[in-house]
């Protein structure tokens, strides 16, 4: 009798398998939509502000400043619309409405301080805005690194001389008896008080800031060339490209995006053309030659007490101002740059 055996079936057993671990994109997802997901929002904010502390605490003081020194002081812009009167505030002064900046527009003195600001500033921006970049790719082009920062700490040097000391120092050298003065005079070239004559009052204030801030302005344009690859250079040099053609087709390209941002902020810093340098050099040519914006509000509010027209004066330079870095920051999008801001 053969008999097969056939294998005994072993009991079926439904043990469940072991559920997988959560997906971390799932579990983040679950705990972000706790309680509409703000507990889990304020706990990772938490901790990158626990994380960040120290670098918080470091800007503490730089915010403190500006909101002290510039953000507050913009509630003062209300005296533009009030017969400002220092013994009662601006809480109980009169409302006068648009009727400082009517004023403001009638006056001859106004308009001569604006033209004279706009002309100081575009002679500035053609003459002084490129004296930065100059000395930068002079200064670059420099072999020996002894020598190119010899020459950085000569030409930073001016930054830190007061507009006091600066005037002082034109005033011995193009004075009535200045040294270039007297020199002149000298040998038959009758050139007067060079620092008197308003004809070449312009072309002495931008010497001047061109000696004095050149060099500091050009530490922004070094650190943009450095940023360059320099092997951009060494195939140009195999190609045969002498230094200016480097210059003109990889130096200037690849500076160009700083020199944008920096011009947009010159044409919003347009109005403003020096208080201090131009305080000093006010009564030695003429209020008809050196009188600007800010002068203007200077003596007509501190000195004359006009503080709502005066702050009329700041204010539509401030919009002024606003108005060219919008404009000017468009224009750099649509020629493909980024500009100030996206």
């Amino acid at each position: 009798m053969n008999v097969s055996a056939t294998p005994s079936a072993s009991p079926r057993t439904d043990t469940p398998h072991p559920a997988p671990p959560p997906d971390r994109h799932s579990r983040s997802r679950d705990e972000a939509r706790e309680a509409d997901g703000r507990p889990a929002a304020r706990r990772r904010l938490r901790d990158r502000l626990k994380r960040d502390r120290m670098l918080l605490l470091l800007c503490v003081p730089g915010i403190l400043y500006f909101a002290a020194f510039f953000y507050l002081p913009l509630a003062g812009n209300v005296i533009a619309f009030q017969d400002y009167q220092t013994y009662l505030g601006y809480r109980q002064s009169p409302f006068v409405g648009w009727a400082n900046f009517t004023a403001l527009l009638e006056q001859p003195e106004f308009w001569s301080a604006v033209w004279n600001t706009l002309e100081i500033s575009f002679v500035q921006l053609f003459l002084y805005f490129p004296a930065p970049i100059a000395l930068a790719l002079f200064l670059n082009s420099l072999i020996s690194s002894r020598t190119r920062r010899l020459m950085q700490t000569v030409v930073y040097l001016p930054h830190f001389l007061s507009w006091v000391v600066v005037v002082g120092m034109f005033q011995q050298v193009f004075g009535g008896a200045g040294t270039v003065t007297s020199l002149l005079n000298d040998n038959g070239i009758p050139v007067g008080n060079i620092m008197n004559n308003p004809d070449t009052f312009i072309l002495l204030l931008t010497s001047q800031a061109v000696w004095k801030d050149a060099g500091w302005g050009a530490i922004i344009f070094l650190a943009a060339m450095a940023s360059i690859d320099n092997s951009l250079y060494e195939s140009a040099a195999m190609d045969g490209a002498g230094r200016l053609r480097r210059m003109w087709h990889i130096t200037l390209p690849g500076i160009r995006p700083v020199m944008i941002m920096l011009l947009i902020l010159r044409l919003g810093d347009i109005l403003s053309v020096g208080f201090e340098q131009m305080l000093l050099q006010r009564d030695a040519v003429g209020a008809e030659a050196a009188e600007v914006l800010d002068t203007y509000v200077y003596f007509h509010g501190v000195v004359d007490g006009d503080w709502g027209m005066s702050t009329a004066a700041g204010l539509m330079k401030g919009v002024i101002g606003f108005i060219l870095i919008v404009l000017a920051n468009k224009l750099a999008h649509r020629l493909g740059e980024q500009g100030v801001y996206r």
